[in-house]
């Protein structure tokens, strides 16, 4: 696990359209996961601030989130 949980600052570009209380949200969102030990990826921050902002609806979000998940199984079964 990374020492310090910098998603915002990593990836400022993310988070430049969202307000001030979203921003913490989506941080929040994350920090959990982080904390049980999952490595921030761009994929993910960035599918979940365009649903934060409104720029995608659900379904796509859960699209993306559905291939995302295909792909980084699909890459564990080949490791």
């Amino acid at each position: 696990m990374a020492a310090e949980f910098d998603i915002d600052t990593r990836w400022p570009e993310l988070f430049a359209r969202l307000d001030e209380t979203t921003r913490i949200h989506v941080i929040n969102t994350f920090a959990s996961s982080w904390h049980e030990g999952w490595i921030p990826n761009r994929e993910d921050v960035e599918n979940l601030t365009d649903y934060a902002r409104g720029a995608i609806d659900k379904d796509e979000y859960d699209r993306r989130a559905a291939g995302a998940a295909e792909r980084h199984r699909a890459h564990a079964i080949a490791s």
